[in-house]
């Protein structure tokens, strides 16, 4: 999954993308209103958490032309404390929900948790496909019970699957959604992953459908 932070201040925007990161988002990062409006009406992210305080272009306007632009992804905005104002603009300008500052990471990823499982339209923080579970919380993924090590490549990979489970998503939309600005996107390396992927997980639930890409489904007869 990625993620875009809109932040104008450089500790809090850092704060977040390591905490991010460390939960296995790619993440892209703007410090500015202009910035992050071109950054969500040009990449496809999976949700983008948005300050409203921002120089250039505040963040009710930058959330109103991603909106207008057509642009549907979750947005959580950040607002301040004192400012109930803010939140009441968000709402109005498209935003999905908000966490006041200062803010508790933990709380800000779980919303942010929820915020993508609903898009995707799932109602708990646990993914099935098979034997195959993953805990969008812990960041675990269990095979028939047993764990199973990933790298972040491949939990991003695996986890964008099984938040779409069902649907054939291509290569291309992959690499969009896997990696950030600043990675080197070659689509051959989606195919190491699956490989990957597939030897790890030991079961057959990411299939190939020639011409067009990979759809998670549940191993036949399961």
């Amino acid at each position: 999954m990625r993620l875009l932070v809109v932040e104008d201040d450089r500790d809090i925007n850092r704060q977040l993308v390591t905490a991010l990161e460390h939960a296995g988002y790619a993440v892209d990062k703007a410090f500015d209103g202009e910035e992050g409006q071109f950054l969500g009406e040009t990449e496809p992210y999976d949700a983008v958490v948005l300050d409203m305080g921002l120089p250039k272009i505040d963040g009710a306007a930058v959330l109103a032309a991603w909106r207008a632009a057509g642009r549907t992804m979750p947005v959580l905005i950040l607002t301040a404390r004192d400012r109930w104002s803010d939140k009441v603009q968000g709402f109005d300008a498209g935003a999905d929900d908000y966490v006041t500052k200062p803010f508790h990471m933990e709380e800000l990823l779980a919303r942010l948790r929820a915020l993508l499982r609903r898009a995707a339209g799932h109602a708990t923080n646990e993914l099935v496909c098979g034997p195959v579970r993953l805990d969008t919380r812990a960041g675990r993924v269990v095979v028939d019970g047993n764990p199973v090590k990933l790298t972040s490549h491949e939990y991003r990979l695996i986890a964008y699957l099984m938040h779409h489970a069902g649907r054939v998503i291509s290569r291309s939309e992959l690499v969009e959604h896997l990696y950030d600005q600043d990675f080197d996107r070659d689509s051959n390396t989606i195919e190491v992953f699956i490989g990957r992927l597939r030897k790890k997980l030991g079961v057959d639930i990411i299939q190939t459908v020639r011409g067009l890409g990979y759809v998670a489904e549940p191993p036949p007869g399961d």
